[in-house]
């Protein structure tokens, strides 16, 4: 072939293959990649909306979902009964603006009742809680509405006609309390209106609440081994699959979701996210929850996919001890000497308007918070530095000072006395001396490799 023609073919085969990549890539992005079932009540809302240029981006998010592969639509969500407290007139359709959990059950009733069972259905319960009194009246109702509620979940109030109060919707709180009486949003973590799984497992979904100083899973995630594994090997995860059984469909690494809901050979799914956490960690202090035993039983079984028995057993035992550890040498005579001041009128009746109470708040609430669960999530910095360390400075220097100076000086003298406190009157514990003895005769086993080792060179 002459080089003239040979260099016509070369241009035209490069030619024919551009178009046919973009012909792919139009055809990728500008249709849907599900077939889409419409029902003509839907078909009006979207013909409307598109003409009104309103949500046109969410009906596209919507036609590339597997509710639209169903004919499950904006209708057949939104739609209401006469009497619902949220019910409004819509274009000569009854509807309401918010889609519950109670919708979602229509077809999704076991996960509904999961979740209506869980932790989560119940954050929006904060009322009578510290955390709600500090965002509504310490800082101020807004920043309770735009901080506190986007993550717990507001009560949702209803004013005439079916219209939501602007100071309680929109919000995407997980535990939000519904005009129909459920509890909740699906939103939460199924953003809408794709609904993509891949976005719900992600721990990017929990970490918009599971983050910040009194709660930094997403952040002891990241740190630990699972969660450096894990973003190393997104690509790995098949986020996307609707079964996503560990062992089977994902081999690289645990995410939140794995642990705490996800299927494994041995375990089922569930929308209750706890089933397998068998501790108290987010309280003053740390307890067993109900069924302890039971939950800490499931978490191993998830646990023993990926470590072997000695691991996951030795690993509790450390969890434990760390626990052990914050409720006995600091939580617990926290709390007594607190429950002391109050008994003896030496606090008012308001919360936090003394220094004490900031300091003993942030004590449990931040430090002791972040020491349980990092301990929990293998997240070292967390226990220590951004734990212990924070929480002994603030006991031994800013909580015990203040407490003498409101008369628990006798108290604390005798505290001081127990073993664990000796070190501040300059006394060497014996915890130290075995750890000195421990690693002096490492030394001599160490020493005793190298000897060996050098021989082996030679």
């Amino acid at each position: 072939m002459r080089p003239s023609l040979l260099l016509k073919h070369r241009v035209f085969w490069a030619i024919t293959g551009i178009v046919i990549v973009a012909i792919f890539i139009v055809t990728y992005f500008s249709s849907s990649s599900v077939a889409v079932y419409k029902t003509k009540e839907t078909q009006a809302c979207i013909d409307c909306h598109i003409k009104e240029n309103i949500h046109t981006v969410q009906i596209k998010e919507w036609e590339n979902s597997k509710h639209a592969a169903k004919g499950v639509g904006c209708f057949e969500c939104h739609t209401a009964n006469e009497g619902d407290r949220d019910a409004w007139d819509h274009e000569g359709y009854l509807i309401s603006t918010i889609v519950s959990p109670a919708d979602c059950s229509k077809c999704h009733m076991k996960e509904f009742n999961e979740f209506d069972r869980s932790f989560h259905a119940k954050a929006g319960e904060i009322l009578g809680s510290i955390d709600n009194y500090i965002g509504e009246v310490v800082q101020g109702e807004n920043s309770s509405v735009q901080g506190c509620q986007a993550c717990h979940g507001s009560l949702v109030e209803v004013t005439e006609k079916g219209k939501l109060k602007p100071e309680t919707w929109p919000n995407l709180g997980i535990g939000r309390l519904n005009p129909d009486g459920s509890k909740g949003t699906c939103s939460a973590c199924h953003s809408k209106h794709h609904f993509s799984l891949r976005v719900a497992r992600d721990p990017e979904s929990c970490g918009k609440c599971h983050i910040g100083p009194d709660h930094p899973h997403k952040e002891i995630y990241e740190e630990s081994i699972h969660g450096r594994i894990f973003l190393a090997s997104r690509h790995r995860m098949n986020l996307d699959h609707p079964d996503w059984i560990l062992g089977i469909h994902y081999t690289a690494a645990p995410n939140c979701v794995t642990c705490h809901m996800g299927a494994t050979k041995d375990l089922n799914k569930t929308h209750d996210f706890g089933e397998r956490i068998s501790l108290k960690l987010s309280s003053e202090i740390t307890y067993p929850r109900e069924n302890a035993e039971n939950k800490r039983n499931k978490m191993k079984m998830v646990c023993i996919n990926c470590h072997g028995p000695e691991w996951v057993n030795n690993f509790y035992q450390q969890f434990d001890n760390t626990v052990d550890l914050y409720n006995n040498r600091y939580a617990k005579p926290a709390m007594e000497i607190m429950e002391r001041l109050r008994k003896e009128g030496k606090l008012t009746p308001t919360p936090l308007d003394e220094e004490i109470e900031y300091v003993y708040f942030e004590l449990w609430h931040h430090e002791g918070r972040r020491i349980r669960h990092g301990a929990s999530m293998m997240g070292p910095d967390y226990v220590q530095w951004h734990g212990f360390y924070e929480l002994a400075h603030n006991f031994y220097f800013k909580f015990l000072p203040l407490a003498r100076e409101l008369g628990q000086g006798e108290y604390i003298d005798e505290l001081l006395k127990q073993p664990e406190h000796l070190w501040i009157k300059g006394v060497k514990p014996e915890n130290l001396k075995r750890q000195e003895q421990s690693f002096a005769e490492w030394q001599k086993i160490r020493e005793q490799f190298l000897k060996e080792f050098a021989k082996d060179k030679q």
